[in-house]
């Protein structure tokens, strides 16, 4: 068993600095109101990731710190007055939420209002499923399978109607695009093939005019060229850049008759090409047409198309879905009847023994006559954890009928089945607090109380912060917090462990508020027992 060993607190409220070595065993934590002792729970529960706020820092003060230790191991929170911290384990900084799962497997706090948990039918459930095996568990995930088939179910028949509108006009856009299956980059050579065909005649006449004065003139370049050629060709045998200069006068004259060949073609072009420039305008057009719609260029065009593409395989997989979908509900419809009626049977089996468990505690807490049974109640459909609800059914009083526990139940009849529950199926770690869970009950039911806190730190390290002398005097360490002022005039808490004479005059302070002979005899027959 790993208990809690050692509590380190500085600067928290009005605790400057405390060092409380612990022990197992069953501890008490009591003193006068206000001393400050369910602080001590308000350190431990910074430890487990409670919320933390900068007001909780003593004032004066840049910040607090808790340090809890178990062995060698250790966890601490620091909180700054900015409202800022960080956390640790064994002197590593670590996230909140590591710290409170690493310290929450080794202590479990019961607040002053743990009873009222028992006011919420949801933790009647929890108890009674905590006594089971797997049919919680298995029963859950089928749920949430069948749950997650229904909703998509759900959605695709909702929007089915919308979905046959949404096929119908991406299936018009998509054929739309395709009808006219543009290629990317081809409007440009279109329209430059269109400024053409829209301008043959003046094309032609310009190459005609051109020819003209090229080679056809009775005074052409060519017929200059020529004349040149022959007038040099005398000299240039006898000069050789004479020579060079005939050699680039006869490429000239090439280079004419090829660019003369080919204006002769250009202007013999010179009729009108009416069916190309209907084609090319009517190809513009269907490009055009389809930028404005899904563009502005034929690559946003094609993206488009894409994406539609995407879109249509998606809603035509929707309509396939909703047949399988439907055949898949009613598999699972029945997968989840079946896991629920073997979760119904666990829990009818195991609700009975563990009333009859719970009963014969809360008697021992001074109800003698209490009846309590987990009543089991169809739901309409099948819920997330069943097919019923889990409510405590309890009768503190004979002849008087079973009722809701949250209805009929006194603050001091919960905190005993809260006890009871704690006892009957045991803390989840080997450290439990409980703050005045003693709330609302005295007398022989506080003797009660006492031994079932006793019994349960045979198996766990339990601390109570008490009011209680019936409580106090059965424990194995008594601690007394106590408020006093410090020289420099500042009002602190402190903790100390009782021992012999003090511990009996905390128990006649604690039986009647004051040290009377007869609450010290009293306080003295409590201890003998």
């Amino acid at each position: 068993m790993t208990t809690l060993t050692r509590l380190e607190v500085e600067h928290l409220a009005i605790i400057d600095r405390l060092e409380l070595d612990l022990h197992p065993g069953f501890s008490v934590f009591t003193g006068e109101t206000g001393a400050g002792k369910s602080i001590l729970v308000d350190a431990l529960s910074l430890l487990l990731g409670g919320r933390a706020s900068a007001d909780m820092v003593r004032s004066g003060e840049d910040s607090l710190l808790v340090t809890g230790w178990w062995d060698e191991e250790s966890a601490s929170r620091r909180v700054t007055a900015q409202g800022r911290g960080n956390a640790r384990i064994d002197g590593e900084v670590v996230s909140l939420r590591e710290l409170g799962a690493r310290v929450g497997e080794r202590l479990t706090i019961h607040g002053q209002h743990a009873a009222q948990a028992l006011l919420n039918p949801r933790q009647h459930r929890e108890y009674l499923d905590g006594t089971l095996g797997g049919e919680p568990a298995a029963y859950r995930a089928t749920f949430e399978r069948w749950r997650a088939a229904r909703e998509r179910l759900r959605h695709l028949q909702e929007s089915e109607r919308d979905r046959a509108r949404q096929l119908d006009l991406l299936e018009y856009q998509w054929q739309e695009i395709e009808a006219v299956r543009p290629r990317p980059g081809e409007d440009a050579p279109l329209q430059e093939e269109l400024r053409r065909l829209s301008n043959l005649e003046a094309i032609a006449s310009g190459a005609t005019s051109a020819l003209e004065l090229l080679s056809e003139a009775d005074v052409s370049a060519e017929s200059l060229i020529g004349e040149a050629i022959r007038a040099l060709s005398g000299s240039a045998r006898f000069d050789r850049a004479s020579s060079e200069l005939l050699g680039e006068l006869k490429e000239l004259q090439s280079s004419l008759q090829a660019i003369a060949g080919e204006l002769r073609g250009i202007s013999e072009e010179s009729a009108p090409d009416p069916q190309a420039l209907a084609e090319t305008e009517a190809r513009l057009s269907q490009l055009a047409r389809l930028q404005s719609k899904y563009g502005p260029g034929l690559e946003d065009v094609l993206a488009y198309q894409r994406a539609l593409t995407e879109q249509l395989e998606q809603l035509r997989r929707d309509e396939a879905d909703l047949q399988g979908l439907e055949d898949e509900l009613r598999a699972l419809t029945g997968e989840l009847q079946q896991a629920g009626e073997a979760l119904s049977r666990a829990r009818t089996q195991a609700a009975g023994p563990l009333a009859e468990r719970l009963v014969a505690v809360v008697r021992q807490l001074g109800m003698p006559q209490a009846r309590l049974e987990f009543t089991l109640r169809a739901l309409p459909e099948p819920g997330p954890y069943g097919l019923e609800e889990v409510e405590i059914s309890f009768s503190a009083n004979p002849g008087e009928p079973l009722g809701a526990l949250s209805s009929i139940a006194s603050g001091g009849e919960l905190s005993r089945v809260m006890l009871a529950l704690s006892t009957v199926l045991g803390a989840e770690t080997d450290t439990v607090i409980f703050d005045e869970v003693d709330a609302g009950i005295g007398g022989a039911a506080a003797l009660a109380v006492a031994e079932q806190l006793a019994g349960l730190s045979a198996s766990r390290q339990v601390m109570v912060v008490t009011h209680l002398a019936q409580i106090a005097a059965r424990a194995d360490h008594h601690y007394l917090v106590e408020k006093r002022v410090t020289e420099a005039g500042r009002t602190e808490t402190a903790v100390r462990l009782l021992q012999g004479e003090e511990r009996l005059l905390e128990l006649a302070r604690l039986l009647s508020g004051s040290a009377s002979a007869a609450a010290l005899e009293h306080a003295r027959e409590l201890l003998a027992r």
